[in-house]
């Protein structure tokens, strides 16, 4: 199994701040609901954390929705970023067992086999569910199997506490500049890496631009370079909460490894827009709206 990228040293008179952490992760879910609850109404009704950002997002992909809804909207977004924040935390403690018990991959049979033939294989996701349960779930669910690209964060505490709480099941962490090396390193091991491919994708990206949401929206092309090189199967991850602390996780195929794709052309990003687009109608209340996804513009010649 190839290493993760160790995390730097943070600053000794932080450790506290760490234990304490690791002690609140400690405390059973039903408890870290009820923090979670707390977490929600300030946000909702005190600090209101970026929802200007979070208002903007939604009505310009739900123009159909009146204020009203667009605010309840926004009021549910708060509620599920907060329970995403305590199950997050908890990942630095929960078991294997409990973690696999909570979610839960309703076709693995569709990656399975690649597995076992070796192949490499690439899966996007995105920032919907509980992005977080879904590499540390896959290493529970398909042991020495499950890797995934980061970015690396810019406080050594928050990094070192990350990539504790992302690793301790199992998974190994890919900075994203390591990216290509790592899949390289790794033919015919039959693993997957997990790429969180929702995030605004900048013109040094060479992004593929299309319609998303109603908007003109731009996604990274990373897989519709890389999977036809490597010969690389391509999935879907679509994450959907099945009730409070559970997640049902299903795979789609976007990409069989074999066909060519004609350059300049960008299938799987466009496929994964459309599925992404499907489930957030879904569940609008389930995807991370505070993020700037719109800071983009396309550049017109």
């Amino acid at each position: 199994m190839p290493p993760s990228t160790p995390a730097k040293p943070y600053p000794w008179y932080l450790r506290p701040v760490n234990w304490l952490l690791i002690g609140l992760s400690r405390l059973p879910l039903s408890v870290l609901y009820f923090l979670a609850d707390g977490i929600y109404l300030l946000l909702a009704y005190g600090v209101r954390y970026r929802w200007r950002v979070i208002t903007e997002n939604i009505r310009n992909s739900f123009p159909e929705k009146t204020e009203v809804e667009v605010a309840a909207t926004g009021r549910a977004f708060y509620r599920h970023f907060a329970q995403v924040m305590v199950e997050i935390l908890k990942l630095r403690t929960i078991s294997a067992k409990e973690l696999g018990r909570r979610v839960r991959f309703t076709n693995p049979e569709l990656i399975e086999p690649l597995f076992e033939a070796g192949r490499t294989v690439l899966t996007l996701g995105s920032h919907a569910g509980n992005w977080e349960w879904i590499l540390s779930g896959a290493a529970v669910r398909f042991p020495g199997r499950a890797d995934g690209v980061y970015k690396p964060l810019s406080s050594p505490f928050f990094e070192s506490f990350m990539y504790e709480l992302r690793t301790r099941t199992g998974a190994v962490l890919v900075p994203m500049r390591n990216t290509l090396r790592h899949l390289l390193s790794t033919r015919g091991e039959g693993r997957a890496l997990s790429l969180l491919t929702d995030q605004a994708a900048g013109p040094r990206d060479s992004p593929y631009w299309t319609t998303f949401l109603h908007q003109d929206t731009s996604f990274y092309t990373s897989a519709d370079r890389l999977a036809p090189q490597l010969q690389a199967p391509v999935f879907y991850v679509s994450i959907q909460r099945a009730r409070r602390g559970y997640y049902d996780i299903t795979i789609t195929l976007l990409y069989d490894g074999y066909a060519p794709i004609e350059k300049g052309s960008y299938p799987i990003a466009e496929d994964f827009a459309r599925l992404l687009e499907r489930d957030i109608q879904a569940a609008p209340e389930q995807y991370l709206w505070s993020h700037r996804r719109w800071k983009h513009k396309r550049n017109v010649e």
